[in-house]
Protein backbone atom coordinates (compact mmCIF):
# COMPACT_ATOMS: atom_id res chain seq x y z
CA UNK A 1 0.00 0.00 0.00
CA UNK A 2 2.82 2.34 0.82
CA UNK A 3 4.42 1.66 -2.55
CA UNK A 4 1.20 2.40 -4.45
CA UNK A 5 0.68 5.61 -2.50
CA UNK A 6 4.21 6.68 -3.35
CA UNK A 7 3.67 5.92 -6.99
CA UNK A 8 0.40 7.94 -7.08
CA UNK A 9 2.07 10.86 -5.41
CA UNK A 10 4.88 10.83 -7.95
CA UNK A 11 2.42 10.77 -10.85
CA UNK A 12 0.47 13.69 -9.35
CA UNK A 13 3.62 15.72 -8.99
CA UNK A 14 4.55 15.04 -12.59
CA UNK A 15 1.09 16.16 -13.69
CA UNK A 16 1.35 19.39 -11.74
CA UNK A 17 4.79 20.02 -13.13
CA UNK A 18 3.58 19.40 -16.71
CA UNK A 19 0.63 21.75 -16.31
CA UNK A 20 2.86 24.37 -14.72
CA UNK A 21 5.40 24.13 -17.55
CA UNK A 22 2.61 24.28 -20.18
CA UNK A 23 1.05 27.35 -18.58
CA UNK A 24 4.44 28.99 -18.31
CA UNK A 25 5.13 28.39 -22.02
CA UNK A 26 1.65 29.68 -22.96
CA UNK A 27 2.07 32.79 -20.86
CA UNK A 28 5.55 33.27 -22.33
CA UNK A 29 4.01 33.40 -25.78
CA UNK A 30 0.88 35.39 -24.89
CA UNK A 31 2.20 38.04 -22.54
CA UNK A 32 4.49 39.69 -25.10
CA UNK A 33 1.47 40.18 -27.35
CA UNK A 34 -0.19 42.33 -24.72
CA UNK A 35 2.37 45.04 -25.52
CA UNK A 36 0.91 45.45 -28.97
CA UNK A 37 -2.58 45.61 -27.57
CA UNK A 38 -1.61 48.18 -24.96
CA UNK A 39 0.31 50.21 -27.52
CA UNK A 40 -2.60 50.32 -29.97
CA UNK A 41 -5.05 51.15 -27.22
CA UNK A 42 -2.79 53.90 -25.99
CA UNK A 43 -2.35 55.36 -29.47
CA UNK A 44 -6.09 55.32 -30.06
CA UNK A 45 -6.69 57.05 -26.76
CA UNK A 46 -4.00 59.63 -27.51
CA UNK A 47 -5.47 60.26 -30.96
CA UNK A 48 -8.93 60.79 -29.51
CA UNK A 49 -7.47 63.13 -26.96
CA UNK A 50 -5.61 65.13 -29.62
CA UNK A 51 -8.73 65.29 -31.78
CA UNK A 52 -10.76 66.57 -28.87
CA UNK A 53 -8.13 69.20 -28.14
CA UNK A 54 -8.02 70.21 -31.82
CA UNK A 55 -11.79 70.62 -31.88
CA UNK A 56 -11.66 72.78 -28.79
CA UNK A 57 -8.86 75.01 -30.09
CA UNK A 58 -9.27 77.08 -33.37
CA UNK A 59 -6.42 76.83 -35.83
CA UNK A 60 -5.10 80.38 -36.03
CA UNK A 61 -3.98 79.92 -39.67
CA UNK A 62 -7.43 78.66 -40.69
CA UNK A 63 -9.04 81.60 -38.91
CA UNK A 64 -6.67 84.00 -40.66
CA UNK A 65 -7.58 82.76 -44.15
CA UNK A 66 -11.24 82.66 -43.20
CA UNK A 67 -11.07 86.39 -42.46
CA UNK A 68 -9.15 86.99 -45.68
CA UNK A 69 -11.84 85.19 -47.70
CA UNK A 70 -14.52 87.30 -46.02
CA UNK A 71 -12.80 90.49 -47.16
CA UNK A 72 -11.72 91.60 -43.67
CA UNK A 73 -9.47 94.63 -43.96
CA UNK A 74 -5.99 94.44 -42.48
CA UNK A 75 -2.98 96.74 -42.33
CA UNK A 76 -0.79 97.69 -45.27
CA UNK A 77 1.58 100.52 -46.05
CA UNK A 78 0.17 100.71 -49.61
CA UNK A 79 -2.24 103.60 -50.11
CA UNK A 80 -5.43 103.45 -52.12
CA UNK A 81 -8.99 102.16 -51.84
CA UNK A 82 -9.26 98.63 -50.47
CA UNK A 83 -5.46 98.40 -50.18
CA UNK A 84 -5.86 96.59 -46.85
CA UNK A 85 -8.14 93.92 -48.35
CA UNK A 86 -6.03 90.97 -49.52
CA UNK A 87 -8.83 89.00 -51.22
CA UNK A 88 -12.22 90.39 -52.25
CA UNK A 89 -14.59 87.43 -52.34
CA UNK A 90 -16.93 89.13 -54.85
CA UNK A 91 -14.43 88.26 -57.57
CA UNK A 92 -15.67 84.67 -57.54
CA UNK A 93 -19.25 85.86 -58.04
CA UNK A 94 -18.11 88.11 -60.89
CA UNK A 95 -16.24 85.24 -62.54
CA UNK A 96 -19.26 82.95 -62.38
CA UNK A 97 -21.55 85.61 -63.88
CA UNK A 98 -19.09 86.50 -66.62
CA UNK A 99 -18.26 82.95 -67.67
CA UNK A 100 -21.82 81.75 -67.06
CA UNK A 101 -24.92 83.80 -67.98
CA UNK A 102 -23.07 86.60 -69.82
CA UNK A 103 -21.15 84.31 -72.16
CA UNK A 104 -24.00 81.80 -72.58
CA UNK A 105 -26.88 84.19 -73.25
CA UNK A 106 -24.67 86.77 -74.95
CA UNK A 107 -23.30 84.17 -77.33
CA UNK A 108 -26.76 82.84 -78.15
CA UNK A 109 -28.07 86.38 -78.67
CA UNK A 110 -25.51 87.06 -81.40
CA UNK A 111 -26.06 83.61 -82.95
CA UNK A 112 -29.86 84.09 -83.06
CA UNK A 113 -29.42 87.50 -84.74
CA UNK A 114 -27.19 85.92 -87.40
CA UNK A 115 -29.66 83.07 -87.95
CA UNK A 116 -32.56 85.53 -88.28
CA UNK A 117 -30.61 87.57 -90.86
CA UNK A 118 -29.75 84.43 -92.84
CA UNK A 119 -33.37 83.19 -92.71
CA UNK A 120 -34.74 86.54 -93.87
CA UNK A 121 -32.30 86.75 -96.76
CA UNK A 122 -32.88 83.15 -97.88
CA UNK A 123 -36.68 83.36 -97.66
CA UNK A 124 -37.42 86.93 -98.76
CA UNK A 125 -34.19 88.11 -100.29
CA UNK A 126 -33.28 91.75 -100.85
CA UNK A 127 -36.00 94.36 -100.36
CA UNK A 128 -35.98 95.75 -103.92
CA UNK A 129 -37.43 98.95 -105.33
CA UNK A 130 -40.98 98.10 -106.37
CA UNK A 131 -41.18 100.54 -109.31
CA UNK A 132 -37.53 100.35 -110.35
CA UNK A 133 -35.13 103.28 -110.37
CA UNK A 134 -36.30 106.69 -111.53
CA UNK A 135 -32.89 107.97 -112.58
CA UNK A 136 -33.34 111.11 -110.43
CA UNK A 137 -31.54 111.46 -107.13
CA UNK A 138 -31.91 113.32 -103.85
CA UNK A 139 -29.03 114.32 -101.57
CA UNK A 140 -29.61 112.42 -98.34
CA UNK A 141 -26.27 112.52 -96.51
CA UNK A 142 -23.72 115.34 -96.50
CA UNK A 143 -19.99 114.63 -96.80
CA UNK A 144 -19.46 115.45 -93.12
CA UNK A 145 -22.23 113.05 -92.04
CA UNK A 146 -20.82 110.27 -94.20
CA UNK A 147 -17.29 110.70 -92.86
CA UNK A 148 -18.63 110.76 -89.31
CA UNK A 149 -20.75 107.65 -89.87
CA UNK A 150 -17.95 105.62 -91.47
CA UNK A 151 -15.45 106.65 -88.79
CA UNK A 152 -17.79 105.46 -86.04
CA UNK A 153 -18.67 102.30 -87.99
CA UNK A 154 -15.05 101.26 -88.63
CA UNK A 155 -14.01 101.93 -85.04
CA UNK A 156 -17.01 99.99 -83.72
CA UNK A 157 -16.23 96.96 -85.88
CA UNK A 158 -12.63 96.89 -84.62
CA UNK A 159 -13.75 97.34 -81.01
CA UNK A 160 -16.40 94.64 -81.36
CA UNK A 161 -13.93 92.13 -82.79
CA UNK A 162 -11.28 92.80 -80.16
CA UNK A 163 -13.78 93.00 -77.28
CA UNK A 164 -15.61 89.80 -78.18
CA UNK A 165 -12.24 88.09 -78.67
CA UNK A 166 -11.33 88.86 -75.08
CA UNK A 167 -14.77 87.84 -73.79
CA UNK A 168 -15.15 84.56 -75.72
CA UNK A 169 -11.48 83.82 -76.37
CA UNK A 170 -11.07 80.99 -73.88
CA UNK A 171 -14.14 79.18 -75.23
CA UNK A 172 -13.96 79.93 -78.97
CA UNK A 173 -10.48 81.07 -80.01
CA UNK A 174 -8.18 78.86 -77.93
CA UNK A 175 -9.55 75.66 -79.56
CA UNK A 176 -9.00 77.30 -82.98
CA UNK A 177 -5.72 79.19 -82.49
CA UNK A 178 -4.18 77.27 -79.62
CA UNK A 179 -2.99 78.88 -76.39
CA UNK A 180 0.08 80.47 -77.96
CA UNK A 181 -1.85 81.83 -80.93
CA UNK A 182 -4.58 83.29 -78.74
CA UNK A 183 -2.02 84.79 -76.35
CA UNK A 184 -0.34 86.58 -79.28
CA UNK A 185 -3.68 87.88 -80.56
CA UNK A 186 -4.84 88.97 -77.08
CA UNK A 187 -1.57 90.86 -76.58
CA UNK A 188 -2.46 92.90 -79.68
CA UNK A 189 -6.24 93.08 -79.17
CA UNK A 190 -6.19 94.45 -75.61
CA UNK A 191 -4.18 97.66 -76.24
CA UNK A 192 -5.94 98.17 -79.58
CA UNK A 193 -9.31 97.99 -77.82
CA UNK A 194 -8.19 100.41 -75.10
CA UNK A 195 -6.64 103.07 -77.34
CA UNK A 196 -9.37 103.11 -80.00
CA UNK A 197 -12.10 103.40 -77.37
CA UNK A 198 -11.41 107.10 -76.74
CA UNK A 199 -11.83 108.39 -80.34
CA UNK A 200 -14.81 106.07 -80.79
CA UNK A 201 -16.63 107.54 -77.78
CA UNK A 202 -15.92 111.11 -78.91
CA UNK A 203 -17.18 110.52 -82.46
CA UNK A 204 -20.16 108.46 -81.30
CA UNK A 205 -21.25 111.24 -78.92
CA UNK A 206 -20.95 113.81 -81.71
CA UNK A 207 -22.96 111.67 -84.15
CA UNK A 208 -25.72 110.96 -81.65
CA UNK A 209 -26.09 114.61 -80.66
CA UNK A 210 -26.29 115.73 -84.28
CA UNK A 211 -28.91 113.12 -85.21
CA UNK A 212 -31.19 113.40 -82.16
CA UNK A 213 -33.68 115.80 -83.89
CA UNK A 214 -34.14 113.34 -86.77
CA UNK A 215 -34.89 110.46 -84.42
CA UNK A 216 -37.63 111.82 -82.18
CA UNK A 217 -40.46 109.28 -82.21
CA UNK A 218 -43.66 110.44 -83.95
CA UNK A 219 -47.11 108.90 -84.19
CA UNK A 220 -46.51 107.56 -87.71
CA UNK A 221 -43.40 105.72 -86.49
CA UNK A 222 -45.56 103.43 -84.36
CA UNK A 223 -47.63 102.67 -87.46
CA UNK A 224 -44.39 101.76 -89.24
CA UNK A 225 -43.41 99.48 -86.35
CA UNK A 226 -46.84 97.86 -86.29
CA UNK A 227 -46.48 96.83 -89.94
CA UNK A 228 -42.76 96.05 -89.47
CA UNK A 229 -41.81 98.40 -92.27
CA UNK A 230 -44.41 97.04 -94.68
CA UNK A 231 -43.77 93.34 -94.13
CA UNK A 232 -47.31 93.03 -92.76
CA UNK A 233 -50.52 94.67 -93.94
CA UNK A 234 -50.68 96.54 -97.24
CA UNK A 235 -46.95 96.83 -97.69
CA UNK A 236 -45.19 100.18 -97.72
CA UNK A 237 -48.54 101.99 -97.75
CA UNK A 238 -48.88 101.00 -94.08
CA UNK A 239 -45.33 102.11 -93.25
CA UNK A 240 -45.08 105.93 -93.38
CA UNK A 241 -41.65 107.34 -92.57
CA UNK A 242 -39.81 110.63 -92.56
CA UNK A 243 -36.01 110.97 -92.82
CA UNK A 244 -35.58 108.03 -90.42
CA UNK A 245 -38.19 105.28 -90.28
CA UNK A 246 -39.47 103.67 -87.09
CA UNK A 247 -36.94 100.84 -87.19
CA UNK A 248 -34.02 103.22 -87.67
CA UNK A 249 -35.22 105.31 -84.75
CA UNK A 250 -35.44 102.26 -82.49
CA UNK A 251 -31.88 101.35 -83.49
CA UNK A 252 -30.75 104.94 -82.81
CA UNK A 253 -32.16 104.94 -79.26
CA UNK A 254 -30.79 101.50 -78.50
CA UNK A 255 -27.42 102.79 -79.68
CA UNK A 256 -27.90 105.87 -77.51
CA UNK A 257 -28.82 103.99 -74.30
CA UNK A 258 -26.35 101.10 -74.59
CA UNK A 259 -23.71 103.49 -75.93
CA UNK A 260 -23.96 105.44 -72.67
CA UNK A 261 -23.61 102.21 -70.69
CA UNK A 262 -20.65 101.17 -72.84
CA UNK A 263 -18.99 104.57 -72.41
CA UNK A 264 -19.41 104.91 -68.63
CA UNK A 265 -18.36 101.32 -67.91
CA UNK A 266 -15.43 101.58 -70.31
CA UNK A 267 -14.25 104.77 -68.59
CA UNK A 268 -14.02 103.04 -65.21
CA UNK A 269 -12.28 100.03 -66.75
CA UNK A 270 -9.72 102.23 -68.52
CA UNK A 271 -8.97 104.29 -65.42
CA UNK A 272 -9.17 101.92 -62.42
CA UNK A 273 -7.03 104.16 -60.22
CA UNK A 274 -9.64 106.89 -59.86
CA UNK A 275 -10.84 105.58 -56.51
CA UNK A 276 -13.09 102.80 -57.82
CA UNK A 277 -13.46 99.79 -55.53
CA UNK A 278 -13.14 96.26 -56.83
CA UNK A 279 -16.83 95.47 -56.39
CA UNK A 280 -17.73 98.45 -58.59
CA UNK A 281 -15.10 97.42 -61.15
CA UNK A 282 -16.64 93.95 -61.34
CA UNK A 283 -20.08 95.47 -61.89
CA UNK A 284 -18.82 97.82 -64.62
CA UNK A 285 -17.08 94.93 -66.34
CA UNK A 286 -20.39 93.05 -66.54
CA UNK A 287 -22.21 96.18 -67.75
CA UNK A 288 -19.54 96.68 -70.41
CA UNK A 289 -19.87 93.10 -71.60
CA UNK A 290 -23.68 93.21 -71.75
CA UNK A 291 -23.74 96.55 -73.59
CA UNK A 292 -21.07 95.39 -76.03
CA UNK A 293 -22.88 92.14 -76.86
CA UNK A 294 -26.26 93.86 -77.32
CA UNK A 295 -24.79 96.58 -79.56
CA UNK A 296 -22.93 93.97 -81.59
CA UNK A 297 -26.12 91.99 -82.17
CA UNK A 298 -28.31 94.91 -83.23
CA UNK A 299 -25.50 96.39 -85.34
CA UNK A 300 -25.29 93.15 -87.31
CA UNK A 301 -28.92 93.70 -88.30
CA UNK A 302 -28.20 97.34 -89.11
CA UNK A 303 -25.23 96.37 -91.29
CA UNK A 304 -27.28 93.80 -93.19
CA UNK A 305 -30.19 96.16 -93.89
CA UNK A 306 -27.81 98.98 -94.81
CA UNK A 307 -25.81 96.94 -97.33
CA UNK A 308 -27.42 93.99 -99.12
CA UNK A 309 -30.77 93.84 -97.30
CA UNK A 310 -32.47 96.90 -98.81
CA UNK A 311 -31.78 98.21 -102.30
CA UNK A 312 -30.67 101.83 -102.44
CA UNK A 313 -29.52 102.33 -98.84
CA UNK A 314 -25.79 101.65 -99.19
CA UNK A 315 -25.23 103.97 -102.15
CA UNK A 316 -26.70 106.83 -100.13
CA UNK A 317 -24.13 106.44 -97.35
CA UNK A 318 -21.32 106.10 -99.90
CA UNK A 319 -22.09 108.84 -102.39
CA UNK A 320 -24.66 110.85 -100.45
CA UNK A 321 -27.44 110.62 -103.07
CA UNK A 322 -30.38 108.20 -103.15
CA UNK A 323 -32.76 107.49 -105.98
CA UNK A 324 -36.14 109.21 -105.76
CA UNK A 325 -37.83 105.82 -106.04
CA UNK A 326 -36.03 104.72 -102.86
CA UNK A 327 -37.03 107.90 -101.01
CA UNK A 328 -40.64 107.60 -102.15
CA UNK A 329 -40.90 103.92 -101.18
CA UNK A 330 -39.09 103.92 -97.83
CA UNK A 331 -39.28 107.56 -96.63
CA UNK A 332 -42.42 108.93 -98.26
CA UNK A 333 -43.02 111.78 -95.78
CA UNK A 334 -39.46 112.99 -96.11
CA UNK A 335 -39.65 112.68 -99.91
CA UNK A 336 -42.79 114.83 -100.03
CA UNK A 337 -41.20 117.52 -97.84
CA UNK A 338 -37.99 117.54 -99.83
CA UNK A 339 -39.75 117.75 -103.20
CA UNK A 340 -42.00 120.51 -101.92
CA UNK A 341 -39.02 122.55 -100.69
CA UNK A 342 -36.77 121.92 -103.70
CA UNK A 343 -36.01 124.99 -105.88
CA UNK A 344 -37.55 125.04 -109.32
CA UNK A 345 -35.32 123.10 -111.68
CA UNK A 346 -32.78 122.37 -108.95
CA UNK A 347 -31.74 119.16 -107.20
CA UNK A 348 -33.67 118.29 -104.08
CA UNK A 349 -31.56 118.14 -100.93
CA UNK A 350 -32.19 116.84 -97.45
CA UNK A 351 -31.23 120.25 -96.08
CA UNK A 352 -34.01 121.93 -98.08
CA UNK A 353 -36.56 120.84 -95.46
CA UNK A 354 -36.81 120.37 -91.72
CA UNK A 355 -35.95 116.98 -90.28
CA UNK A 356 -39.13 116.66 -88.23
CA UNK A 357 -42.43 116.16 -90.00
CA UNK A 358 -45.77 117.05 -88.45
CA UNK A 359 -47.46 114.27 -86.50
Amino acid sequence: MRANRSTGTTRGRRRVALVTISLSLLLAMVLPLTGYVMHDAGMAFAADDEKAKAEEAVNPRAEYWREVRQGTEGYTSVSGPEAGVLIQNGGENWRELRTGPLMFWGGWFVIVILLAIAAKHLIKGKDKLEDGRSGRTILRWSLFERLLHWSVAILFIILAITGLSLLFGRTVLIPLLGKEGFAAWAQLAKPMHDYLALPFVALLALMLLIWIPRNIMRSYDFKWLKSMGGYFGKGHEDAPAHFANGGEKVFFWLLFVFGIGLTISGFYLLFPNLGTEREAMQMWNLVHGIAGVVLTGITLGHIYLGTIGVEGVFEGMVGGDVDEAFARQHHNLWYEDVKGAAPQGGRAKASDTTTAAPT
